[in-house]
C-alpha cells in the first residue's frame, strides 16, 4: 500500500526539486542573462526573478528548464525594452540658476529701460506700455486712451524712435 501525499508533501517536493535545479542551472543562466542585457546585475536579478516565475508556474510546467530559459530570455527582452523607453526619454536640462552678477546686470538694463520708458511723455509711454507690455492692437488701444487708431500708431512710433536713442546713447 502506498502512503498517501498530501499537498505539503508536493510542495517540499517541488522545493527539493527547484533547489536542485538551482545549483546545477544557475550560473548558465545568469551567463546568458548577462549575455542579453550586458549587465551582471540585471541578469542575476532577471534569473533571480525567473526562478519565482518558476516556483508560482510549477504546476502548469511540463520541463522546468526550458520553462526557465524561456523566462529568462523574455524577462531579459522586457528590461531591454524599459532601457531603451529610459534612454529616448530624457528630460530637459535643468535650467542653470542665474549668478548673482547676472541678476544684478538684468536688474539694472531693466532700471535702464524703465527709467527711457518713465522720461517719455505721457501719451507715448501710455501707447508703448499698452502695445509690448499689454500686447494690445491699436484698436484696443485706442479704446483704452479715447482716441485714434492713427493717434495710437503716431505716438507708438514716435515713443520706440525715442527709446531707441536713448538706449543706443547708454
Amino acid at each position: 500500500m502506498m502512503p498517501e501525499m498530501t499537498d505539503g508533501d508536493v510542495g517540499d517536493d517541488r522545493d527539493e526539486q527547484l533547489a536542485a535545479l538551482h545549483r546545477s542551472q544557475y550560473d548558465a543562466l545568469v551567463r546568458l542573462a548577462c549575455l542579453l542585457v550586458d549587465d551582471e546585475g540585471s541578469g542575476e536579478e532577471v534569473v533571480q526573478e525567473a526562478f519565482v516565475r518558476v516556483h508560482g508556474a510549477w504546476a502548469r510546467i511540463d520541463d522546468p528548464l526550458t520553462y526557465l530559459r524561456a523566462t529568462v530570455t523574455n524577462l531579459a527582452r522586457s528590461r531591454l525594452r524599459r532601457r531603451a523607453v529610459a534612454r529616448r526619454y530624457v528630460p530637459p536640462p535643468a535650467r542653470a540658476a542665474a549668478s548673482a552678477e547676472e541678476d544684478a546686470s538684468v536688474g539694472a538694463e531693466h532700471e535702464v529701460v524703465l527709467a527711457a520708458v518713465r522720461s517719455l511723455p505721457r501719451r507715448q509711454r501710455e501707447c508703448v506700455v499698452l502695445r509690448y507690455y499689454l500686447d494690445l492692437s491699436e484698436g484696443e488701444i485706442a479704446a483704452a486712451l479715447g482716441i485714434s487708431a492713427g493717434s495710437v500708431k503716431s505716438h507708438t512710433h514716435r515713443g520706440m524712435r525715442a527709446l531707441a536713442t536713448r538706449l543706443e546713447d547708454r
